[in-house]
């Protein structure tokens, strides 16, 4: 492989025009410089010796041009071979024919020296002429950059501005001055805490911190500004650090204002707290109305039946039909009664949750097989009606899935009343399952009772968590500011 690669450089360097150039430029020089030994060509000879330069310096000097032209042509490495073909074109003469040896082997040694101290030096020049112009290119580039850089900085949708680890702002974009309401120079000349609001700089403070310790920073992130006019503005920000020669020096933001998207937020969240409270209402209607009117008309036809098949006058075979519609009617009455604790159990008014709760253990036990058990840890303590009821329906919910789908055989409840909160956590030792990496990601992967567990959860401002893993079960984790 090294012979062809050798043997391809060779043949690219024979085709090209400089090399036979240099060739011929090498044979005019050699020719005069060995005339007078063989005294040809015969007008070439004779010219020379008119001149009366018999010593052959001239000739030697005339060496530097093919050598130093060769060093433009191919770089040093061509001027060395060209200076060894010179010095092998000189030598000959300065050692045998020469009537001044000395002068001539020093004359040869003096070309051979020079011709490549030339070429290096006019090679370094042009290498530094290269990365002159190189830097003068890439510092054109980086002007540009710069300029483009401020441009986009200046005229970016976002609002951005760039403070110190001490929170004075350094620079700040168009935008930011809209979205705060100070201009530039007032931005400039004011730290971050005048416009942040107390419970975002707590948060922008524990940011920082993380930053700075390089721990890992879930962005971006809500915060909330005060603007000049006092109004309130929602942000979503993104921070990132500045870095002079490896040393943090201040602190870059990113700031989009979602400001009207909070808003609609919250207004759906209100759609949707009065839209469950209403629905909450229907079933508490509905549930007193098949509790009082269904179930007692059920009672009173169960009895009906019962009197009649236990009449003398009526034959064997009727009262045997009398008895089946009498345990029909019992059973449609056990289901409706189902049904109407279902919709709203008695016992979330009238005892409260863990009562309710301890009703659902019983239920899913006696209807579904499964094992289920609630276990209290705290001082318990009434909830606000509200807060109950969200916790019993996704507990309830909870259940239904436990049921349904996890092939589990039993569910152990844990309640936690704490001084500020309680938590409720509902385990299975069912199939288990991958949960999607966001919570956010429920609906769209198919888990849309979940998700409605979460909607639940947020309208009283609660966390709802899923661990679970195929084969291992599921805990559904609930915790709620009380």
């Amino acid at each position: 492989m090294a012979h062809f690669s050798w043997a391809g450089q060779l043949w690219r360097l024979v085709r090209r025009p400089g090399f036979w150039f240099i060739f011929l430029v090498l044979a005019l020089i050699t020719i005069p410089h060995y005339s007078d030994a063989v005294q040809h060509p015969l007008f070439f000879y004779s010219f020379v010796a008119n001149l009366g330069l018999g010593r052959h310096a001239f000739e030697r000097i005339l060496y530097l041009a093919p050598i130093v032209w060769s060093g433009f042509l191919f770089g040093w490495k061509g001027a060395l071979v060209t200076s060894l073909a010179a010095l092998g074109c000189m030598l000959p003469r300065a050692i045998f024919i020469s009537n001044y040896p000395s002068d001539a082997i020093f004359e040869t040694s003096a070309v051979f020296i020079i011709s490549n101290a030339l070429t290096i030096s006019f090679e370094t020049l042009r290498k530094e002429r290269e990365y002159r112009t190189q830097l003068e290119r890439t510092q054109q580039e980086l002007k540009t950059s710069e300029e483009r850089y401020r441009e986009l900085f200046a005229n970016a949708h976002d609002a951005i501005w760039l403070h110190d680890l001490d929170g004075n702002i350094l620079t700040v974009n168009h935008a930011a001055e809209t979205l705060t309401g100070y201009s530039t120079g007032e931005l400039v000349t004011m730290n971050v805490r005048r416009f942040m609001s107390p419970e975002s700089l707590n948060l922008a403070n524990q940011i920082r911190q993380r930053l700075l310790a390089d721990e890992p920073v879930e962005q971006p992130y809500e915060q909330r500004i005060i603007r000049k006019n006092g109004d309130e503005v929602f942000l979503q920000l993104a921070t990132s650090l500045v870095f002079d020669q490896g040393e943090a020096i201040a602190f870059q933001h990113i700031a989009r204002d979602v400001t009207e998207q909070i808003h609609m937020q919250e207004n759906l969240r209100f759609y949707l707290q009065q839209a469950t409270k209403a629905q909450e209402e229907e079933r508490r209607r509905i549930s007193l109305e098949l509790h009082d009117e269904t179930i007692q008309a059920l009672v009173v036809l169960s009895r009906r039946l019962d009197a009649l098949a236990s009449s003398k006058e009526v034959s064997a075979e009727t009262r045997q039909r009398l008895e089946e519609l009498w345990q029909q009617s019992n059973d449609i009455m056990q289901g409706v009664r189902r049904l109407s604790q279902d919709l709203r159990p008695a016992a979330l008014d009238r005892l409260g949750l863990l009562s309710a709760l301890n009703w659902l253990a019983t239920d899913i036990s006696s209807y579904a097989g499964i094992t289920a058990e609630v276990k209290v840890t705290g001082e318990e303590r009434r909830l606000p009606e509200e807060v109950a009821l969200v916790l019993f329906r996704i507990t309830q919910e909870a259940l239904r899935n436990v049921w349904r789908h996890s092939g589990a055989n039993k569910a152990d409840i844990s309640v936690a009343f704490n001084e500020n909160n309680i938590t409720i956590s509902v385990s299975d030792n069912g199939g288990g399952f991958s949960p999607p990496p966001k919570m956010g990601d429920l609906a769209r992967d198919g888990k849309l009772g979940l998700a409605g567990m979460q909607e639940r959860a947020r309208l009283i401002g609660a966390t709802l968590s899923v661990v679970s893993e195929p084969g291992v079960g599921s805990t559904i984790t609930l915790e709620a500011p009380v």
